[in-house]
């Protein structure tokens, strides 16, 4: 099949988010199948400069918005039997940021969607799908329907959209957006492009889009209740033929114990003496007491509501009580920095936090970690809990989302689980599950050391989920071939001819 990923950001290249480890790890997995799969994202500033050498100019043309023509170049390179396209436009992705500033994110991102659609003849790739990921790309589905579907080049192209976070939209004014994108009054209707008196890119996909996916199976079953569902619920509710959950994968390479470069040891399941050394040089590398009979819990990720955090400053007192050290990496609300650095001065020697995207210190609380706290208020997919479980550090999550479908809070009475969970979004919830899975530590070492080696050779590749995906692509077809056979078996019209009298 011919495969078009249309995403704002993807691993190697660009990273905020988990949007770019589900792109960047899918579409090689899709091509080692033997399918033509290429991957569209902005050329962003913050591109590094070895990848940016290595690409090679393909073409440039101008995009037309509203009354603007703006320039877009078409740079590419090969890497692990994909092409990856970059759009290149300096004004628009020469930033020194990638999303959330600027005010002009709908022009941005506007004008990103209908380059991916304009680039297609002049690259001679006429995808079979075109597979648009969360609302940067959402207008790709629309405009699709919209405005090019009655050209022959773009006639049988399908779409499919992923749902990564619905939290996050791209609302922005009716007016702007009918500016950029030319899109005429009477589509702005609450059955077509309009969402409670706004654009919504978003709802511009899950409206147009011919299949719609989201990254867990109990994410996609949420999203359609009014408490997860971002007053998108109804609109989901009436396409749920049409959605699936796909629980995501992790990169089994890149998060290897085994093989892992960036940390202080290596470990397997058979052998985890590396995973102490770990441990030693993660509490010496953040000033942490070296104290190798203190459960380290880890925390990596964004620093938000969204992610629980609000829980934990609600009972920080009592989880350190447990005698625990706490390990937090990440960035974004100001309320959670002033916490955490706080708590570093309060907790001295036995909390370290770290305000900051870094790769290799992630890795490193993976693997030297012996616990791994989520307790997120809702979690798409995660994959956080999923390679912390590659590196024997056992999982502490809310039951909700992809935490859900990836976590079995053990089991005293049949032995099953990999973890520990809660269920009611409730800080003493949390609170008492940390205390159960310490006591599980100290106490129960055989218990522990099971569950360990039950989350590092659990099957958490790509290999399933790619195998999903490919029979969602095959079901666009399918649908297609239907629709073609029911208007064949149509009788045909009775065509009368009228001659004039003389």
């Amino acid at each position: 099949m011919k495969i078009l990923f249309a995403a704002s950001e993807s691993v190697p290249f660009v990273k905020t988010g988990g949007l770019a480890d589900v792109v960047g790890a899918l579409a090689p997995v899709l091509a080692r199948e033997g399918h033509d799969v290429r991957v569209v994202i902005p050329m962003f500033s913050a591109i590094p400069k070895e990848w940016t050498d290595r690409t090679e100019h393909v073409c440039d043309f101008e995009v037309q918005l509203g009354w603007r023509r703006q320039y877009c170049g078409i740079e590419s390179l090969k890497k692990d039997g994909v092409t990856w396209y970059f759009i290149d436009n300096k004004y628009y992705f020469g930033r020194p940021y990638i999303y959330g500033m600027g005010g002009d994110e709908y022009e941005r991102f506007g004008f990103f969607c209908r380059s991916v659609l304009n680039m297609l003849p002049l690259l001679g790739f006429q995808p079979e799908v075109i597979h648009a990921h969360d609302w940067q790309s959402g207008m790709i589905p629309a405009l699709l329907k919209i405005q090019y579907a009655h050209l022959p080049f773009y006639a049988k192209i399908k779409t499919i959209f992923t749902i990564h976070n619905l939290q996050y939209q791209g609302i922005f004014g009716i007016r702007e957006v009918q500016d950029v994108l030319g899109l005429g009054d009477s589509l702005w209707t609450d059955d077509k492009l309009e969402c409670y008196g706004c654009a919504n890119f978003m709802k511009a996909a899950l409206v147009y889009s011919d299949l719609i996916t989201t990254v867990s199976p109990s994410y996609a079953e949420e999203i359609q209740t009014a408490y997860y569902g971002e007053r998108l619920d109804g609109l989901l509710r009436a396409r749920k033929s049409d959605l699936f959950g796909v629980l995501n994968g992790i990169d089994m390479e890149d998060y290897d114990p085994a093989k892992d470069r960036r940390i202080a040891a290596n470990f397997t399941p058979e052998n985890m003496s590396g995973k102490a050394e770990c441990k030693r040089a993660l509490q010496e590398s953040l000033g942490l007491n070296v104290q190798a009979d203190v459960p380290v819990i880890g925390m990596v990720g964004r620093l938000s509501n969204q992610k629980g955090l609000d829980l934990v400053d609600y009972v920080i007192a009592d989880i350190m009580r447990q005698n625990v050290q706490l390990v937090v990496l990440g960035m974004g609300e100001g309320r959670y920095f002033n916490l955490f650095s706080w708590a570093e001065g309060e907790y001295r020697g036995s909390i370290a936090a770290r305000f900051t995207m870094d790769h290799n210190l992630a890795h490193q609380i993976y693997a030297g970690a012996d616990l791994f706290l989520m307790p997120s208020q809702f979690e798409p997919c995660g994959l956080s809990q999923m390679i912390a479980m590659r590196y024997g550090t056992l999982p502490i999550v809310r039951e909700t989302g992809g935490l859900r479908d990836t976590v079995l809070s053990y089991n005293e009475e049949n032995g099953e689980g990999n973890g520990f969970s809660f269920f009611n979004y409730n800080a003493h919830d949390m609170l008492h599950t940390i205390e159960r899975a310490v006591s599980y530590y100290h106490d129960h070492p055989e218990v522990w050391q099971k569950l360990q080696y039950r989350g590092m050779t659990g099957d958490y590749s790509w290999n399933h989920s790619a195998k999903e995906y490919l029979r969602l692509y095959e079901k666009l077809f399918e649908k297609r071939k239907e629709s073609r056979e029911e208007k064949e078996d149509e009788p045909n019209p009775v065509v009368v001819e009228i001659v004039p009298e003389e």
